[in-house]
């Protein structure tokens, strides 16, 4: 497991950030993230990524902020949602803050959901995002300590099926801890407001 001197340790970064926010802080900088007391740890399970490498939050993740979001393709509403602002909020940062920011999108429907067609999904948001694939096991062993739920719903009249899963944005540090998430209802400038005041950048 990779242990990495980023931000020197993020937890002190946030803990500043809360002691800013309760005081002058305008809306747009307002920290929206939800500082977690006891950070979710990652585990050390490897999926297969769309080159059909073997990848780990644990061992892979070696940049300051990773923000990892749990979906499928075939997900009708909130998936596209979410990926959407994730990919605009990296367009708001400054180039020094994105060479610093993975963002990892893991499905949670891996039956049909092949490395093809993640990458094919995911470059249409942004070609540097990460995806991951794997057994549906091992998807739901990963989730289970960030806090994600993973299961298959209902059938389809179209013959597919719905996949049910928790749909928050967790943010990996690079000591393999999960410090911060974000709702689905984030919007792109809130993300990237978060990101910059995480990677301590000065305006």
């Amino acid at each position: 497991m990779r242990r990495v001197p980023v931000l020197v340790a993020l937890g002190t970064a946030l803990v500043l950030l809360l002691t800013a926010c309760g005081g002058g802080a305008t809306p747009e900088q307002e920290f929206r993230g939800a500082v977690l007391t006891e950070p979710y740890e990652v585990a050390p399970i490897a999926l297969t990524d769309t080159s059909g490498q073997e990848y780990s939050l644990a061992r892979d993740t070696d940049k300051p902020l990773t923000l990892v979001f749990f979906g499928y393709i075939n997900c009708p509403d909130i998936c596209q949602v979410v990926m959407a602002s994730l990919a605009s909020a990296m367009t708001r940062l400054d180039e020094d803050d994105r060479a610093r920011v993975d963002v990892v999108f893991v499905t949670t429907d891996p039956a049909r959901d092949t490395p093809e067609a993640l990458r094919t999904y995911l470059d249409r948001f942004d070609p540097s995002f990460i995806g991951l694939t794997g057994d549906l096991d091992e998807i739901v062993a990963l989730g289970e300590p960030l806090a994600v739920a993973v299961e298959q719903g209902e059938k389809l009249p179209s013959g597919g099926y719905e996949v049910t899963h928790g749909t928050h944005v967790t943010g990996v540090d690079g000591n393999d801890e999960a410090p911060v998430v974000w709702t689905q209802g984030t919007s792109a400038a809130q993300f990237a407001s978060d990101i910059h005041q995480l990677l301590g950048q000065k305006g």
